[in-house]
């Protein structure tokens, strides 16, 4: 731009050479409309070639990112609560007699009923241990359904083996993860004998009453072994205990037995002499005459386990019970209570079993036995 001198106004003039070469002046007006046409048509909708024409092909997009996951931490593996044990290796600990009678038996390479049924549990938990047994299950079916349903898997169920279809009702245990152990058939209050299984009779022979103890255990199978009552005639005689607890040792089972007593009876005297694993209780926790009530006693038993002091060794201790809805209910809020503290660890009954030189030396045979 330039100002004509004396009139302060501004106007523009084209530059000189564009006036002194005309074409070039129109060569740039023609350049800047084209180059504004060319905007406007790259920005204005064309319409879709008509049919039959080829498109220009559009540049493929491109292909999207392979989508990363994170790596998600390894599942923890459940733990086996039971051995896992093939056709074959049930069969193995299994004698069928010749009149038919499917019985216990120690296997072909050693394994015994008591280890090869019992349940596991952790030995690397704490020391002190507390366990819980239903006994006399089967003679209310209600009562026997709710306490393999409902109650938790560290309680150990023992049946009546009167008890009508026995096995089936032993295997929903099992899968429960309850360990499973036979009610000794004696002649008690709990109507044993009136389901077909005739009781030991501490005036019977030695063989008849080994003849009734297989009649007993031939109603079930996977079972530890049995639970004795107390029924002083019989476990605190030793002729009439010796047989049985022979046949017992002989076949691979344990016992259990519940003697409020303070005396040792004849029965554990006997399977330390032949090498049975046992374990022997006094803590009755439904007691009807006991102040505290279940609730009170199941809490006493965990108390008394889980006692420390410098130079005390670990306790374990298990209680019995009768199948009863309150005393299910009991065991139930019990359990949830005792989950939350970790000075006492709830274990099944074969954690509180002896097992002495003579067992010992017999589960030697088949080292895995001694095995977790």
């Amino acid at each position: 731009m330039a100002e004509e001198p004396g009139k302060g106004l501004v106007r523009w003039r084209p530059p000189r050479s564009a006036l002194k070469n005309p074409i070039t002046a129109y060569a740039l007006v023609i350049g800047l409309t084209a180059a504004c046409a060319g905007l406007a048509y790259a920005f204005v909708d064309r319409p879709a070639p008509p049919s039959g024409t080829v498109a220009a092909a559009a540049p493929a997009p491109a292909p999207p990112k392979a989508a990363v996951s994170l790596k998600l931490p390894a599942r923890p593996r459940q733990p086996l609560h039971f051995r896992t044990l093939t056709l074959a290796e049930r069969d193995d600990l299994v004698e069928v007699t010749p009149d038919g009678l499917r019985l216990p038996k120690i296997a072909s390479d050693g394994w015994m009923p008591w280890i090869a049924y019992a349940r596991r549990y952790d030995p690397d938990g704490p020391a002190a241990r507390v366990g819980l047994l239903m006994i006399n299950l089967g003679a209310d079916e209600a009562l026997m359904r709710r306490a393999i349903d409902d109650l938790p898997g560290e309680v150990s169920l023992a049946f009546l083996p009167g008890t009508p279809d026995l096995p089936a009702w032993m295997k929903r245990a099992h899968a429960r993860d309850h360990e499973t152990y036979l009610m000794m058939p004696v002649d008690d209050p709990g109507g044993i004998g009136e389901r077909g299984i005739r009781p030991i009779d501490p005036a019977a022979d030695g063989d008849e009453n080994v003849r009734r103890l297989r009649e007993a255990m031939a109603r079930g199978e996977g079972y530890v072994g049995f639970v004795m009552p107390a029924a002083e005639q019989v476990s605190r005689s030793e002729t009439v205990a010796r047989p049985l607890v022979k046949e017992i040792a002989d076949r691979g089972l344990a016992l259990v037995e519940i003697d409020p007593g303070a005396t040792p009876s004849a029965m554990y005297g006997l399977t330390i002499e032949l090498g049975v694993g046992y374990a022997r209780t006094s803590t009755v926790l439904d007691y009807k005459l006991a102040r505290h009530g279940i609730d009170g006693n199941l809490d006493r038993l965990a108390e008394w386990v889980g006692e420390s002091w410098p130079g005390r060794p670990p306790r374990h201790d298990f209680g019995v019970l009768q199948p009863d809805n309150g005393a299910i209910d009991a065991i139930v809020a019990w359990r949830q209570r005792l989950a939350r503290q970790n000075t006492v660890a709830f274990v099944p009954i074969i954690g509180h079993f002896e097992c002495r030189t003579a067992c010992m030396n017999r589960l030697r045979a088949q080292p895995d036995q001694l095995r977790p």
